[in-house]
């Protein structure tokens, strides 16, 4: 049996008791660099550049022995990013035609029909659109319709002050892009294109609020759309972007204030700045596809300002993640052949088994939950979808038209399939076979609508999951990360939806009360909490509460899981003197192995719903009895926390 917990990499100078995270990976920790081309280093990041490799022979593969049609483009996709020459003798020619589009508009109608021209193309608009089930009725396919309009990353960078020499940098970084595209008064263009975003970003809504599915669940008809932004003629927009009449029948607005507050910008004085910011749109949309004055600006900003990043990515790593954008399920298909065992998935199939036996007997014993909420609660239990591996149904990509000489006709035109793939659901029948995730995705996720937990192969490894280790071992890793999804089902926002996906209130008053005062408990822990590299900025409790509650639920219930499953095999003997319950909470801590850039540090905890990796480590394990009993933490050490002050949600 592979032993999996190296006990030699344990650092002896931190007690366990003191430090969960940094006694597991405090070698790691001081002797590990990130790499230059890299804002973060860890198992997530190993994993990843292991599938990376992987891909990236798939795709060398399919460019020098074409088979299938599927082949030959992956090979074409990735020759026309390789083929650097072509890029540089091309320079910023290819943006001609779109910035020819932007002189000839004359009026804000003018603007809005450019706009959905351009919403083809990948260029960035004054809102985000995709197309989801609906939460209120998820048997059908709706528009959901999204702030946007601004290039940093939040809309807090455009008035805090510690974002300052951001913003600075930013306005220095639009007048460069603007002089690479042979645009006279850059300087001027870039004040004016800050000015109109910072306008914009007064009307965002801050992130905590974007998280909240009901606030942000505004069903509106096309006569409600129009008169939230009156300036902007939706019948002219979804003309010039081929999108059908059905699918702004009906919309969901996130945010209708942002709307509203648009449309005190949409008037001809405005008309300059809003010529000068889509003409930035534009720029950014195909900077990567440029030639190489285009991709190390676009890199000096929003890699080495913004997440202190040293070194732009080589082109082959690029390449394979343009190929994976563009046909990411036709490489998955070839991924999954040599990478996805048969035995990983029955594996899986078995935790996840467990894990719901042990949700199912959590929820039954909860003190602070009524039965008639519990009904409804193991009710949703019994409806989950879980997927493992990969899709049963391939996505077709006969659409795609590819050029091994056309970069940036190639991103453009697999935008353009994507999006009528995309359209082509509303009035159609739910795709429940649909992945949101390639194969290769180093990542799990949980769908509310659809009520699935989805966990692709490439995070079926270690430290995640071994599949000739010890159930300790795969319990606190990949059995926390099927529990964490799972538990997004029960979160603050997870809550708010029954079993077939409605957002329905299924909770009685007194249980939704008892609930909120508990998820209160938890943001006020990881308010306080400030990581290394943050210059004592800290958590937002809020706005990563659903993360954190995935996490606690996460672990706590992979534990008894565990307990189950040593309940029908006995308790093992010690493996290199750690207990089962030992050697569960350092395989937890294992997975979290992780060190961030400070740049990038900050850049997260604005933005970011998950907490930095020592909190998600540490601060769970504080809220758990077993994991007292397994170390005798006692009031003395670093990590305890007082009884009643402890959090156990599910």
């Amino acid at each position: 049996m592979n032993p999996a917990i190296d006990t030699a990499q344990l650092d002896p100078e931190i007690r366990v008791q003191d430090d969960l995270f940094r006694h597991v990976n405090g070698p790691w920790l001081r002797t590990a660099e990130i790499p230059a081309d890299r804002a973060t280093a860890g198992a997530f990041v190993s994993l990843f550049d292991e599938a990376e490799k992987k891909v990236r022979e798939i795709v060398e593969g399919c460019r020098d022995n074409p088979g299938d049609d599927e082949a030959r483009k992956i090979g074409d996709l990735y020759a026309s990013f390789m083929d650097e020459d072509r890029v540089e003798e091309l320079g910023a020619t290819p943006l001609e035609p779109e910035l020819a589009q932007v002189d000839a508009i004359a009026d804000v109608a003018g603007f809005v029909r450019t706009l959905g021209s351009l919403e083809r193309s990948g260029v960035g608009s004054v809102f985000a659109l995709y197309i989801a089930p609906d939460r209120g009725q998820p048997d059908r396919y709706v528009t959901h319709l999204m702030q946007g309009g601004i290039g940093l990353p939040d809309e807090s960078y455009y008035t805090g002050d510690d974002f300052e020499p951001i913003r600075s940098a930013y306005v220095d970084h639009l007048a460069t892009m603007f002089g690479l595209a042979g645009l006279d008064e850059p300087e001027v263009r870039a004040q004016r294109v800050m000015d109109l975003e910072t306008r914009i970003a007064s009307h965002h809504w801050d992130r905590v609020a974007c998280r909240d599915a009901v606030k942000t669940y505004n069903l509106v008809d096309r006569e409600g759309l129009e008169q939230l932004l009156p300036p902007f003629d939706v019948s002219a927009w979804a003309e010039s972007a081929g999108v059908p009449a059905a699918a702004v029948a009906e919309v969901v607005v996130a945010q209708p204030s942002f709307l509203e507050g648009l449309a005190t910008l949409l008037v001809d004085d405005e008309l300059p700045a809003w010529l000068d910011w889509l003409r930035w749109q534009i720029i950014h949309a195909a900077a990567p596809y440029l030639s190489s004055a285009f991709v190390q600006a676009n890199f000096d900003f929003y890699g080495k300002t913004l997440s202190g990043t040293d070194e732009l990515r080589p082109r082959w790593k690029r390449g394979v993640g343009f190929v994976e954008g563009a046909m990411g399920e036709a490489v998955g298909k070839i991924y999954v052949r040599s990478e996805f065992p048969p035995t990983a998935k029955e594996r899986m199939g078995e935790l996840i088994e467990n894990l719901v036996a042990a949700y199912r007997q959590s929820i039954s014993e909860l003190s602070w939950m009524s039965d008639t909420t519990k009904s409804e609660a193991l009710a949703k239990l019994e409806a989950f979808t879980p997927k493992v591996g990969h899709p049963e149904k391939w996505k077709d990509y006969s659409a795609l038209e590819t050029d091994p000489g056309d970069l940036l006709g190639n991103a453009r035109r697999s935008l353009a399939v994507e999006m009528d793939r995309e359209l082509a659901k509303i009035g159609s029948p739910i795709d429940r076979d649909e992945w949101y995730m390639t194969p290769q995705t180093v990542n799990a996720y949980y769908n509310p609508t659809m009520n699935e937990i989805v966990f692709p192969a490439a995070i079926l490894q270690p430290p995640f999951f071994h599949a000739d280790a010890d159930d300790a071992v795969n319990y606190g890793a990949i059995g926390a990360v099927i529990g964490h999804e799972i538990g997004h089902g029960f979160d603050d926002q997870g809550s708010q939806f029954d079993g077939s996906g409605e957002m329905r209130n299924w909770w009685t008053d007194d249980d939704r009360a008892a609930f909120d005062a508990l998820t209160a408990a938890l943001v006020s822990q990881y308010d306080d909490l400030s990581p290394e590299g943050a210059d004592g900025q800290t958590v937002n409790g809020s706005l990563t509460i659903g993360e954190n509650i995935g996490d606690l639920g996460g672990l706590g219930i992979a534990y008894k899981a565990l307990q189950l499953a040593l309940a029908e095999s006995g308790e093992p003997e010690p493996i290199d003197g750690l207990t089962a319950d030992q050697r569960f909470f350092y395989s937890w801590a294992q997975a979290w192995q992780g060190k961030v850039r400070p740049a990038e540090t900050v850049r997260r905890l604005t933005i970011d719903p998950h907490s930095p990796p020592e909190f998600r480590c540490n601060q769970v394990v504080r809220n758990l009895d077993a994991f007292y009993a397994a170390f005798d933490v006692t009031p003395d050490d670093a990590l305890w926390l007082d009884p009643e002050e402890r959090v156990v949600i599910w």
